[in-house]
């Protein structure tokens, strides 16, 4: 599936809680799943922003992005109108590898939720057995979607509980590295495979500018990889963490 830049028109854009909108766009995007991203061109600024797709109405053409005000670009993007035209390269990256025979887990920590509530709507639609469970700082952060929220304390406080409870097969995850890297560990040490979805900057979002980089071990040799290009989902035992 190779991504093409696309001009939208803003759908609706919705307040989820005090600093996190959901923004709905129109466009001729036929097909994404979850996992991939989108680049959205700010105007007067230099570089594009990824966001992870949050949903996908395939029927309408109708892309779902939700954004957290942090700076002058999402800032811009909340303030969109219906019917704004809204330029996006799409879709970018690789997406979730699906397992119909196992039990999944998934893992969404602040933002990261987005992916995560994505990925469980393609796993009910394939009848995959699965759980999601979210992480916030406080109630007013909540976004809905999960079938278990924990709030204030750390998303991974019960995880191995979890995971002999639910007879959990695989793990998928997004969200800050200190979370991602935890889980790792936990899920190499019950030898069940965890795949991440880092967050990066990006500045060209299609493995040009390799600005992106992480490490990854692999058949034992370390090599760089770009998070946008080759990513941004990746096995978390490969990862080389910080």
């Amino acid at each position: 599936m190779k991504n093409k830049n696309y001009i939208g028109k803003i759908k609706s854009i919705e307040k989820i809680n005090n600093d996190v909108f959901k923004i709905n766009i129109s466009s001729s995007l036929e097909n994404c799943k979850s996992g991939q991203f989108i680049s959205v061109l700010c105007p007067n600024k230099t570089l594009r922003r990824p966001f992870s797709i949050y949903d996908f109405d395939k029927e309408n053409k109708i892309l779902s992005i939700l954004i957290k005000l942090k700076g002058e670009g999402t800032k811009y993007l909340s303030s969109l109108k219906e019917n704004d035209e809204i330029n996006f390269l799409a879709p970018l990256g690789n997406s979730f590898e699906l397992f119909k025979d196992k039990n999944a887990l998934l893992v969404g920590a602040g933002i990261g939720i987005a992916p995560m509530l994505f990925l469980k709507k393609e796993m009910n639609e394939k009848n995959i057995n699965n759980y999601l469970i979210s992480g916030f700082k406080t109630k007013e952060e909540i976004i809905k979607g999960s079938d278990e929220t924990i709030v204030g304390g750390s998303v991974l406080d019960n995880i191995e509980n979890i995971i002999k409870n639910k007879k959990i097969d695989v793990i998928y995850s997004c969200g800050p590295n200190i979370v991602l890297k935890k889980l790792s560990q936990t899920a190499k040490k019950l030898n069940i495979p965890c795949y991440v979805a880092l967050e990066r900057v990006m500045a060209c979002s299609i493995g040009v500018c390799r600005g992106c980089i992480i490490k990854l071990i692999r058949n034992n040799e370390i090599n760089n990889f770009s998070v946008c290009k080759e990513g941004p989902i990746f096995k978390g035992e490969e990862v080389l963490w910080d």
